[in-house]
């Protein structure tokens, strides 16, 4: 099976999804879903290992560091492939490409089995490495082929609706992984070994099942005329370079964050939560991130007139942030300060909704304005603010995404990789701010984020120009 590139005119047409594009969504959708619940395990497995192995907090976000080190590397890989070879995905097919990725992710997911007998954390951080890895292919192969499900013009909304299930993925895995990591945590290591156990050998089914599924279906082809370009010419786009730089930082303060919220929140001098109390109020972050994709995807779609993307979009987010505060098993009154969060984040979408670069710039600006506050204030007040972050961390990947490979053309499979493989942020960017923690105090640390989204104001503003179109 042959590929094109996202502006390729070749190949079948991109209107309205057909059967097989419809089917194809639906088992997109469940992928992206599935790898958001993993990644956002991440965060509930730093805290409970750094409890089981006595880690600083530099040695327990090694867990990142493993995690998204393994995006960086496979990216790397794959990406010297195509500079020697050409590449990989115009050559074996998106489909075969997401069944290779289900079935590496599912092996990782496998690996914590033995890790949780034998509780070495060096077994967990390998069992983390592979996962990643797998999930780097699926990333390769799979974002491009949801932008090509359609429309050109609509590619940021379609990936933002996929992000949106990726998106609820993280939501629901703070309380479905508290609840199995520290409802059974204890210092005895039999205890441990069933938290950590359950839900990874059940994630390892589900990714080998929805291989199987996907190996059965048929999905849409597309043709592509085009010879398979080998050599780094890609690199010649400046967009592109800067979409990387953008999804390092991007991913790196998300990540980050996320990382370090619930023990931001057990400060005395913030909320002094327990850390089950606070891997529920996590979902709050992760839940936002769903909130602003689904309601993206709909001011990005070119199927209603304003007014009804207006409606669609406040009825959504009201809808979203009862289902996020039910998740959490929060009281409505105790959650309205996160109606202010998401009051900015609609408002944002109404001005500049449909300019993704806009978008990109306004939320980051917001991001590092919660950041501050987050940093120099105590309180409950800078527990919100922080996980208000998720609701303008939501459309950056897609819209980073998007604008980094427009008008790429036969370039866009080699883009995509290089996009991944910058994921490397998720690795970097979260061990850096433990080491300033345990300097300096969790608190202060935030300030490493605010950096990253300066960045990403800077590309949604002037970064993301096409100044080169692939010939």
């Amino acid at each position: 099976m042959a590929s094109i590139s996202v502006n390729s005119t070749s190949g079948t047409s991109q209107g309205a999804p057909s059967g097989g594009q419809l089917q194809a969504q639906i088992s997109l959708f469940s992928l992206f879903f599935m790898w958001g619940f993993i990644t956002c395990l991440n965060d509930i497995l730093i805290p409970y290992l750094r409890g089981v192995f006595t880690l600083t907090i530099f040695q327990a976000t090694l867990v990142q560091f493993a995690f998204f080190g393994a995006y960086f590397l496979g990216a790397l890989f794959y990406f010297l492939f195509s500079v020697r070879f050409g590449d990989p995905i115009n050559r074996i097919g998106y489909k075969n490409g997401i069944i290779i990725g289900l079935v590496v992710a599912g092996a990782g997911c496998f690996l914590f089995y033995p890790a949780a007998i034998f509780l070495q954390y060096g077994l967990f951080l390998g069992a983390l490495f592979c996962l990643g890895l797998g999930l780097t292919m699926l990333q390769i192969a799979a974002n491009p082929y949801v932008a090509l499900l359609g429309r050109p013009e609509s590619a940021s909304s379609r990936l933002n609706l996929a992000q949106g299930f990726n998106s609820f993925g993280t939501t629901i895995a703070p309380v479905i992984g508290g609840f199995f990591i520290f409802q059974y945590f204890v210092t005895d290591a039999s205890a441990g070994e069933v938290a950590v156990k359950i839900p990874y050998v059940v994630l390892a089914g589900l990714f080998w099942l929805l291989a199987v599924v996907i190996f059965f279906i048929k999905l849409p082809k597309f043709a592509n005329e085009d010879v398979i370009e080998k050599g780094a010419k890609v690199l010649g786009f400046s967009h592109l370079r800067g979409g990387i730089f953008a999804i390092f930082a991007y991913v790196g303060a998300e990540v980050a964050i996320g990382s370090l919220l619930i023990n931001f929140m057990g400060l005395e001098n913030i909320t002094g939560l327990e850390e089950g109390a606070a891997s529920k109020l996590l979902s709050f972050y992760w839940g936002g991130a769903m909130i602003g994709r689904f309601m993206g995807a709909i001011m990005m779609s070119d199927k209603s007139t304003a007014g009804k993307k207006l409606a669609g979009m406040f009825a959504l987010g009201v809808a979203g942030y009862a289902i996020v505060s039910l998740i959490a098993g929060v009281n409505f009154m105790d959650s309205l300060p996160y109606l202010i969060g998401l009051a900015m984040n609609y408002v944002i979408f109404m001005i500049f909704g449909a300019h993704p670069n806009k978008v990109l710039a306004a939320f980051s600006l917001s991001a590092i304005v919660l950041l501050l506050i987050a940093v120099f204030m105590n309180g409950a007040i800078s527990m919100w603010v922080l996980l208000f972050i998720g609701l303008f961390n939501s459309i950056m990947w897609s819209n980073i995404f998007t604008l980094a490979i427009k008008d790429l053309g036969r370039y866009t499979s080699q883009g995509s990789s290089l996009l991944v493989m910058a994921v490397l942020g998720g690795a970097v960017v979260p061990p850096i701010q433990g080491l300033l923690a345990d300097e300096f105090g969790i608190q202060m640390s935030f300030l490493l984020p605010v950096v990253c989204y300066i960045y990403l104001f800077y590309y949604g503003w002037k970064g993301y120009e096409v100044k080169q179109k692939a010939t």
